[in-house]
């Protein structure tokens, strides 16, 4: 599975970006998907994510009813749509996958996942 993210840029505080991250694979809708974000300096966080067969989207307190993600199976995209943005949402973020069950005590865990995107910037600043 190769993933590519985008959609990251420079927006004021309070703005919306939306970020996709495109996967290849006919299995794309069996994978666990997750968004993290690494900002200087810090480690890397879990952001949001789903599990293959759980209706739930789990999210990060710190973004909680600002973030929200979908996705299609028919471009094996996955967005993470952000309003609300704030100066400390500035980070690098990624989309990773992991094909193998997932139990959900390990579904905000970055070494649990197997692929990941390359990252793309954002930068919430007035």
């Amino acid at each position: 599975v190769q993933l590519q993210a985008s959609g990251g840029g420079l927006v004021q505080p309070g703005g919306s970006l939306k970020l996709s991250c495109a996967a290849s694979g006919r299995t794309f809708s069996l994978y666990n998907m997750a968004w993290f974000r690494q900002a200087p300096g810090k480690e890397r966080e879990f952001v949001a994510g789903t599990r293959s067969g759980d209706t739930n989207t789990y999210y990060a307190d710190s973004v909680k009813g600002r973030f929200t993600v979908s996705g299609d199976n028919a471009k094996y995209t996955v967005y993470l749509q952000m309003d609300s943005l704030k100066p400390e949402d500035t980070a690098v973020y990624f989309c990773a996958a992991r094909a193998r069950r997932i139990v959900l005590s390990s579904l905000r865990m970055a070494h649990v996942y197997d692929y990941w995107g390359q990252g793309t910037q954002v930068t919430v600043s007035s």
